[in-house]
């Protein structure tokens, strides 16, 4: 199990883009030589977080800047807009068990319900983390050199 890589290059560019993007024309190819991406894996990843309201994108010459205040950028919103089906993907049932055997036959019904609740735990989890304290954590980083 494991969130996409997606997820943290997201965080990547928006620590980023709240850093400079103020002072400097942040482009999906500045992000990109930062986080060692592709500049069209960037592209698309900003795409989706400027269609969430994450992000302003200008046209023409282009340059990011934050949409919203960072408190309101939850890793839950994140993951949700560049990755919409990252908690199906991220705990699933094997699809073809035998409906011969007693187990094979209920154990879709046996692991329904833990499932949901690990996945409701992990949304609520996700929701309570904001770009804030990402933020705060990465100038405590760098602080620390």
């Amino acid at each position: 199990m494991h969130i996409s890589t997606k997820c943290s290059i997201a965080i990547h560019c928006l620590i980023f883009i709240h850093e400079y993007g103020e002072d400097k024309r942040v482009t999906s190819e500045l992000v990109s030589l930062s986080t060692g991406c592709n500049p069209v894996s960037i592209r698309n990843i900003m795409s989706a977080l400027k269609k969430n309201g994450i992000l302003s994108v200008k046209s023409g010459k282009g340059g990011a800047t934050l949409a919203c205040p960072l408190e309101e950028i939850s890793l839950y919103r994140i993951c949700m807009a560049v990755e919409p089906n990252f908690l199906e993907k991220l705990i699933g049932i094997h699809a073809s068990p035998s409906p011969f055997c007693p187990i094979g036959k209920n154990i879709h019904a046996v692991l329904e319900t833990p499932y949901k609740r690990i996945q409701e735990d992990l949304e609520h989890s996700l929701s309570s983390i904001t770009m804030k304290e990402i933020v705060e954590n990465y100038h405590n980083a760098v602080a620390k050199g």
